[in-house]
């Protein structure tokens, strides 16, 4: 279902590059799936992004399926794509505690691993194992990676997140990750803490606690990576900036990694036909939120949006099913009120 955009593209002559308005604040990227890179998804990726990185088929479960069996075919296509179009990639993710094969955690048996040194051992053995053949087969396509992803858990007393890998290996799991990823990736490879909710000030405290001390421990990280998963109201710009200074205080990259922002601002409402007024304030959101990543020129590298354009988002179907029109281009790959907030907000309509 097509939603007509407030300020339609057609009346405004050539459309600019989104890369080329943004290319000396930051890099300009887009998640993609291996469809994308044919086609008109292809075509207005090209002209519009610098970088990509992959939704899901460089996550952990879709490479290694199986123990000592990997699938190659679907993040190859990405690579190959990006290598083809001078476009630079992120790797998303090493290590996760969401899809990620049941094999990493189990005994020769098949039994679920025990929280005991021995299966301790095993697990960061298999990590470690992991990391160099993925990073051996990648490291000279990727510019940067996230090594861990959402390790983070504001409800837990110390913040971590109760994952398979935190209860057997305690956050050894993610020092082992850091390390043995600049072990074979080499050290100008950037390597990256991804999260969501970082601008929740709970969750930020515990994350920068967890930064530091893995600074502390020697344990190579070059930079926080914000999903910036949000929508019309929440979060304010201010916390925004307070976050992003938080983190370059410790001399630390920051990277917007898979912006998006929902029309919607709870997990209830739904629209059949999303009003007009709501993507005219989404515009204005992009507008207000672009300006202070302006402000913050040197302290973020690079701004990825969680998709394309509309007709493919993950927000579909996340928190329920619904249309959801996050995104820069609309259904149709016109630009939205989003895309002239932040290339020229005078097409805005007041």
């Amino acid at each position: 279902m097509r939603q007509d955009t407030v300020i339609q593209d057609s009346s405004r002559g050539e459309v600019p590059s989104l890369k080329e308005v943004w290319k000396n604040s930051f890099s300009i990227g887009a998640a993609i799936e291996p469809y994308q890179t044919t086609g008109k998804h292809a075509e207005l990726l090209k002209k519009h992004f610098s970088s990509i990185v992959a939704e899901n088929v460089m996550k952990p479960g879709l490479i290694a399926p199986k123990r000592n069996e990997y699938f190659w075919d679907d993040a190859d296509s990405i690579i190959a794509f990006a290598g083809k179009n001078h476009l630079k990639v992120r790797f998303h993710t090493l290590v996760w505690h969401n899809q990620t094969a049941d094999w990493f955690f189990q005994d020769e048996e098949g039994n679920p691993l025990k929280e005991n040194p021995e299966h301790k051992q095993l697990l960061l053995d298999r990590l470690k194992e992991y990391i160099r053949v993925v990073g051996n087969r990648y490291k000279n396509a990727i510019e940067s990676w996230d090594v861990v992803n959402e390790v983070i858990d504001p409800d837990q007393p110390d913040g971590l997140r109760r994952s398979t890998w935190f209860n057997i290996t305690g956050t050894d799991y993610i020092e082992t990750a850091f390390r043995t990823a600049r072990e074979v990736l080499g050290p100008e490879a950037k390597l990256f803490i991804n999260d969501y909710n970082t601008n929740d000030p709970k969750k930020r405290e515990f994350l920068y606690e967890l930064v530091k001390d893995l600074q502390s421990k020697g344990v190579p990280i070059d930079g926080v990576g914000h999903q910036m998963h949000i929508n019309l109201e929440w979060p304010s710009v201010s916390t925004i900036s307070e976050t992003i200074d938080l983190f370059a205080n410790l001399g630390l990259d920051n990277k917007v990694t898979e912006m998006d922002i929902s029309i919607y601002e709870n997990d209830k409402d739904t629209y059949e036909t999303v009003p007009q007024d709501l993507l005219a304030k989404q515009g204005k959101r992009y507008q207000e939120i672009f300006d202070l990543f302006k402000s913050k020129k040197g302290k973020i590298s690079q701004v990825i949006t969680w998709g394309i354009a509309d007709d493919h988002t993950w927000k579909t179907n996340f928190p329920i099913k619904r249309i959801d029109l996050p995104l820069l281009f609309d259904q149709e790959h016109l630009p939205k009120p989003a895309f002239w907030g932040i290339v020229d907000p005078s097409k805005l309509k007041e």
